[in-house]
């Protein structure tokens, strides 16, 4: 049998760290080269400079935009002195690369802010014009002097937003338990099929969570119809979501020992689970569950304007009608309800910790 050489087989390994590192790295200055050049062309100077008010898209400009830039983007992370080069680790030590960094990264920071306020049109004429200041006036002033008369219905809707952020949350404690531990790297890794699951949990959670409590409210508004089932719903599926990458890193991050004194013993798979990790994660996942309670009372408010009951459907029927009086009381009135939670599930935390 030939023998093999530990420092041969070193060398290798870190030949192929670095190789990964510079594709990374081109990779990224290529995209940098590519925002620079789109936010440059397309916002500051067709959008601000010219004033061009409807931009022509074309895919052959971006696609011409795009290899010339990957072009130049490879070319500048294979010279050492890029700005990814600097970020993985693999830049030359030299004067040129420490300028390179923080002159484009201070040009990259300056052209991103000075797109956002043109594309958000930040005027400070039009907040403190004459028009909007009366307008902002009556407002404000009706917000504060609200409609008692419709306090009993806006009771009943409160108390029904706070009961749909409860069910959502209780319900998905059991489900995000199963998804979190079938979502932890190292109770996962001991085969291609649990790694399969490992990635597949992954990227669904990643998915579901990437899309707003919002977006699945008007979902279920129209699957199932208007009302705090459809919150609900919505509530929980991004609960699951949201938790499961919570809990699965707090069950990355446990201490190995004594998962290895309980694999010694010769304990299954459960069992190492029950006695090993349980124990470590259990105060950061009733932490977790708290906050994330928090969390939906306040969602809860927000999805009823999309249909999913509870304060929120009010609050746009009101609003819609232009009664500012009425608004000022749901508004108060939510205030005081997510103070009162919040100072609760602040209470809980600290207790449990």
């Amino acid at each position: 049998m030939a023998h093999v050489n530990p420092h041969d087989v070193m060398a290798k390994r870190k030949d192929k760290e670095i190789l990964k590192s510079r594709v990374k790295a081109a990779l990224l200055d290529f995209f940098f080269v590519f925002y620079s050049v789109l936010v440059v062309d397309r916002v500051i100077w067709n959008k601000f400079i010219l004033q061009v008010k409807n931009i022509p898209f074309s895919w052959t400009e971006i696609g011409i935009i795009a290899l010339v830039s990957l072009v130049v983007g490879v070319l500048w992370s294979l010279t050492g002195t890029s700005l990814s080069s600097k970020l993985f680790g693999i830049s030359k030590k030299n004067s040129v690369t420490k300028y390179t960094f923080e002159i484009f990264g201070w040009f990259l920071f300056n052209i991103t802010f000075i797109a956002g306020w043109i594309i958000t049109k930040i005027s400070i004429v039009d907040l403190f014009s004459e028009e909007g200041l009366n307008a902002a006036q009556r407002i404000f002033s009706a917000l504060f002097t609200p409609e008692m008369a419709i306090f009993d219905e806006a009771l009943f809707a409160i108390i029904e937003t706070v009961y749909i952020a409860l069910i959502a949350t209780l319900v998905s404690i059991p489900i995000t338990l199963i998804v979190s531990f079938a979502s932890a790297r190292n109770l996962m890794n001991e085969n291609k099929f649990t790694l399969f699951i490992y990635a597949t949990l992954r990227l669904i959670s990643n998915f579901v969570r990437s899309i707003e409590p919002l977006i699945w409210a008007i979902i279920f508004s129209v699957w199932i119809g208007i009302g705090p089932y459809a919150g609900m719903l919505a509530l929980l599926i991004h609960s699951i979501a949201s938790n499961a990458k919570l809990y699965s890193e707090a069950i990355e991050s446990i201490e190995e020992g004594p998962v290895e004194a309980i694999s010694a013993t010769g304990a299954n798979k459960i069992q190492i689970i029950w006695y090993a990790v349980v124990p470590q994660i259990i105060l950061p996942f009733l932490s977790f569950t708290i906050y994330r309670w928090d969390i939906n009372v306040r969602m809860a408010t927000i999805i009823g304007l999309v249909g999913g009951g509870g304060i929120g459907t009010m609050l746009i029927q009101y609003q819609g009608l232009a009664q500012w009086h009425e608004v000022g009381l749901i508004v108060i009135m939510i205030a005081l309800v997510v103070w009162i939670m919040d100072y609760i599930s602040t209470k809980i935390r600290q207790a449990i910790y």
